[in-house]
C-alpha cells in the first residue's frame, strides 16, 4: 500500500483530497482521524502539519505527499518534487502598515521583518543587497507590525483579505507557490508502480481541468473551415445531420483558446453550440 501525507486541515488539504477524490479512489475521512485507507485504491492517507510533510517523506515514514512549494522550498527539499499540481496557488509576499511611504525593497534596510519563512525571506534580500533583521515566528506573523515587534511581515497571500483586516498593504512579491506531488526516493518497485497508476489518473483529471467538449451544428460547406479551428486530441469527429447539408461537429478546446475559439466559430456560421465540461480525458 502506497501511503500519501497532505495537510490535516485548510485549503490545501481540501483540495488535495478532492483531487484524490477525482481520481476515482474512494476514502472515509474524518477530522477526528489522522489516517485513512482507500477502499478501492491501494493508498492509506496520512493528515499531518504540512511542515512535517517534506521530512516524512524524505525520511520514508510517508511515501509521497502533497505539499505547497513554500514550504518545500524553505525546508530546501525541492528535489523530492515529482508533479506540479496547479491548485492551491498563492504567493510570500513582504507587507507593511498603509501609513508607511514604501518605494522598493531597498526601504527594508535595517528593519525588524517578522515571517515564518526565513530562507526564502533571506535568499530573496541577498539577492537585492538588502539586509534586514529577520525574526522568525509561527502562526499571526500579521500582527507583528501593531504590536511592535516588527516593521514589515513577509507571509503566505492568497487573496490578501487578511492584510487588509490587519492595516498592511503588500508591497513585493517574493515566491509564486502551488501544491506539488513529492515523493520519497528509494521507493519500492511495487510502490513505484502504485504511483505511477496515481499519476497515471491525475494527469486524466488535469487535462480535463484544462479543456471543454464542443458540440456545434454548421452547413457541410463550413465544416473544413471550422475543422481549422477544431483540431481536438487529433481531429473533430464530424456526424451528419437528419437536416440535408448541415453536420454536427464534436471537439475539444484548451480553456486558455475558450472565448477566442466562440467568437471564431460564431463568425464561420456555426450555430447550437454546446459546450460542456469534461470530467476526464485520456490520451
Amino acid at each position: 500500500m502506497l501511503r500519501i501525507a497532505i495537510q490535516k486541515s485548510g485549503r490545501l488539504s481540501d483540495d488535495s483530497l478532492k483531487l484524490i477524490r477525482e481520481c476515482g479512489i474512494s476514502f472515509i475521512s474524518s477530522s477526528l482521524k489522522l489516517k485513512t485507507e482507500s477502499t478501492n485504491f491501494p493508498l492509506e492517507i496520512l493528515f499531518l502539519r504540512d511542515d512535517d510533510i517534506p521530512g516524512y517523506v524524505a525520511d520514508g515514514v510517508a511515501d509521497i505527499g502533497i505539499v505547497g512549494q513554500n514550504v518545500l522550498v524553505e525546508e530546501g527539499m525541492q528535489d523530492l518534487t515529482v508533479e506540479e499540481l496547479g491548485f492551491s496557488k498563492c504567493r510570500l509576499s513582504l507587507a507593511v502598515p498603509k501609513a508607511d511611504n514604501y518605494s522598493s525593497v531597498e526601504d527594508l534596510n535595517g528593519k525588524n521583518i517578522a515571517t515564518s519563512y526565513p530562507n526564502l525571506l533571506q535568499s530573496y534580500l541577498s539577492e537585492r543587497g538588502v539586509q534586514a533583521n529577520i525574526h522568525t515566528i509561527s502562526g499571526s506573523v500579521e500582527i507583528a507590525p501593531s504590536i511592535g515587534l516588527a516593521d514589515a511581515i513577509c507571509d503566505i497571500v492568497s487573496s490578501g483579505s487578511t492584510l487588509i483586516s490587519n492595516g498592511l498593504k503588500e508591497v513585493e512579491r517574493v515566491f509564486k507557490s502551488q501544491a506539488v506531488l513529492i515523493a520519497n526516493k528509494a521507493l519500492s518497485g511495487e510502490k513505484q508502480e502504485i504511483l505511477d497508476k496515481l499519476l497515471f489518473r491525475i494527469h486524466a483529471v488535469q487535462r480535463a481541468q484544462r479543456a471543454k467538449y464542443i458540440l456545434l451544428n454548421a452547413p457541410n460547406d463550413k465544416v473544413a473551415e471550422i475543422s481549422e479551428l477544431l483540431p481536438g486530441v487529433k481531429s473533430p469527429t464530424v456526424l451528419p445531420l437528419l437536416e440535408e447539408g448541415w453536420s454536427s461537429l464534436h471537439s475539444v478546446v484548451n480553456e486558455d483558446d475558450f472565448w477566442e475559439i466562440i467568437e471564431k466559430l460564431k463568425a464561420t456560421g456555426a450555430q447550437g453550440i454546446l459546450v460542456v465540461p469534461i470530467e476526464k480525458m485520456i490520451i
